[in-house]
């Protein structure tokens, strides 16, 4: 555990060379260190950077969030969050590794601070109403099936993080949600991988990545659904490596 500006969030270091720039992992909406399920760990072994991933508020073991979340939600943990993170630990400009919601977040930072490469896998710069009927899916799921077992392995509470996530994107204040402009001021080199049958969203989201980044944009479509470090774990472990071999 690690303290954070007053809250406590659980997170994994695993060491590194010192001289290439760190990986920093932003899970899902529903995710945690554990929800990762090694992939992380993979990526650290075959690039022998240092790799931390943690939980978000609310998520895995950490501390319990502040409140509901806002269309705001994504913006701060960016601009926020994840730069604390990074002056608590030591990570000089990493190189952003997230999905779904945490890719988002890998965005939205790389547009505010300083990093050396971003990855993002499944992300969201916009709101389309196909993946909000897969969210009220999930819901169901989670109310009648048996998700809510499966997520209280990896949770102290999941009701937390499940309906953070789920109340947040069927709010109708979110209906208008939209974080495409600040794309523009990302000036590092950004893989984005999107599946061709993601339930959740569209490769609109990764083509506008490229359309309005000021860096360098490498799309990659493969097909699978919403988790292609889960369905495809070695082509995207292989993917990401590359990219990384890539970076300054």
């Amino acid at each position: 555990m690690i303290d954070v500006d007053g809250d406590r969030y659980e997170y994994e270091d695993i060491p590194g060379d010192g001289d290439r720039a760190p990986l920093l992992f932003l899970h899902e909406g529903l995710g945690s260190v554990g929800l990762w399920r090694g992939f992380h760990q993979r990526i650290a072994e075959a690039t022998g950077r240092r790799t931390v991933a943690y939980s978000r508020l609310g998520h895995g073991r950490s501390g319990p969030p502040h409140g509901p979340r806002t269309r705001e939600f994504h913006a701060v943990e960016s601009e926020v969050v994840v730069p604390a993170v990074c002056r608590e630990l030591g990570l000089e400009r990493p190189v952003l590794i997230g999905h779904s919601d945490g890719g988002t977040i890998a965005l939205l930072a790389a547009a505010v601070m300083p990093v050396t490469g971003v990855v993002t896998m499944a992300p969201h710069v916009v709101v389309e109403e196909f993946a909000l009927a897969a969210i009220r899916d999930a819901r169901t799921a989670y109310e009648t099936g048996d998700l809510r077992t499966r997520m209280s392995k990896h949770h102290d509470d999941p009701d937390v993080p499940f309906y953070g996530w789920n109340d947040q994107w069927l709010s109708a204040e979110f209906r208008d949600w939209d974080v495409r402009a600040p794309l523009s001021a990302i000036t590092a080199p950004v893989l984005a991988v999107q599946g061709t049958e993601d339930p959740y969203g569209s490769a609109v989201h990764v083509r506008e990545v490229a359309e309005r980044s000021a860096g360098p944009v490498q799309l990659v479509e493969p097909v699978c659904g919403h988790s292609p470090h889960l369905e495809q774990p070695d082509e995207t472990a292989a993917v990401i490596t590359e990219f990384l071999a890539g970076l300054p």
